[in-house]
């Protein structure tokens, strides 16, 4: 709102006349209220604002980054320290985890040992992050979220 505020009944023309005389834009506010109320404003300055405000607005939220660990079911304990630093260093740089055990061919008969790494994986990585979703097999993987946790 403007410094000089005049707030009255006017018929559609004064109004016009009005803005015109400022050099500004007759905008409705809100069409459905008897009289519809209108305000002169810069609308053009107003959209340039309100575009403003909505990339300021998307600047804050928050971008959720996915980073995945692939495991076979057979992997062994070198192997697996390496790459459980790995996922320590994704959830404490605030990224989701999917860490998945991958089957290959036969190795679909070691489906255990692939949810027990899965576990021992979570278990490792408690102090870091909480697991969204318990290992599922889907198709020829077994898929399990980690999600950071909030302790900064």
């Amino acid at each position: 709102m403007g410094d000089n505020v005049e707030i009255g009944v006017y018929k559609t023309s004064q109004a016009l006349a009005l803005a015109d005389e400022q050099g500004l834009d007759l905008v409705e506010i809100s069409p459905k209220a008897v009289p519809p109320v209108c305000k002169v404003m810069d609308y053009k300055k107003f959209l340039y604002e309100q575009k403003k405000r909505d990339k300021a607005l998307k600047s804050k939220a928050t971008k959720v980054i996915v980073k995945e660990i692939r495991f076979g079911p057979n992997t062994d304990d070198h192997d697996y320290e390496f790459k459980k630093k790995h996922a320590e260093k994704f959830l404490k740089d605030g990224a989701k985890l999917k860490a998945f055990v991958f089957f290959k061919g036969r190795s679909i008969i070691f489906k255990e040992q692939g949810q027990i790494l899965l576990l021992r994986l979570a278990q490792d990585l408690e102090e870091f992050g909480k697991v969204e979703q318990m290992p599922k097999l889907e198709g020829k993987r077994m898929i399990m979220f980690i999600a950071p946790k909030k302790g900064k």
